[in-house]
């Protein structure tokens, strides 16, 4: 077996100086998209660590919650507010799934993970937000179904039973008999 060589030229100093800037300059680019990653995501801290599990993107959770702008600012506030957690501000929902239950939390979101250029009610644009956050409970979507279909039918057999004049209409059955 031959080996062959092939001779290469010599780099010139003004050709390494080049060399040496692109990587710089590929080197800051990284930084400062890692930089602006860090910037855009929700700050989270845990204020009272919760138990178990934590909420998906198809659960529902049941939060008490105060909304704050950086001067203070209340724009929302709730002791007991149903939503869903695919259907809120991406950086709401960030936080949501990093939650447990019974835990209390603060975050900050960044315009970028709220409404970002478009002003929503008492939020102006480019606004941060602040929130301070307590995860009552959630439920996957199967169990929320059930217990809306099981509060139908109770208020079906309600307006039912107003129609037939209710259990002390004549001619009405106590509770409890059989047949009812």
């Amino acid at each position: 077996m031959s080996v062959t060589t092939v001779p290469l030229r010599p780099v010139s100093k003004g050709g390494l100086w080049l060399l040496w800037i692109g990587v710089v300059a590929l080197i800051a680019a990284a930084a400062g998209f890692a930089w602006y990653q860090t910037m855009a995501a929700p700050t989270f801290v845990v204020v009272k660590a919760g138990e178990g599990p934590s909420p998906t993107d198809g659960d529902m959770v049941l939060i008490k919650y105060k909304g704050t702008l950086s001067d203070g600012t209340v724009f929302d506030q709730q002791e007991q507010a149903p939503m869903p957690v695919a259907g809120v501000v991406p950086g709401f929902s960030e936080a949501l799934k990093k939650m447990q239950r019974g835990g209390s939390y603060k975050i900050v979101i960044p315009p970028e993970k709220g409404y970002g250029a478009e002003a929503k009610g008492p939020i102006p644009a480019n606004s941060t937000l602040y929130f301070d956050v307590e995860l009552l409970d959630f439920r996957n979507e199967a169990e929320v179904r059930a217990i809306q279909q099981q509060m139908m039918q109770q208020q079906m057999m309600q307006q039912q039973m107003m129609q037939q004049g209710g259990p002390d209409a004549p001619g009405a059955m106590p509770p409890g008999t059989p047949g009812q």
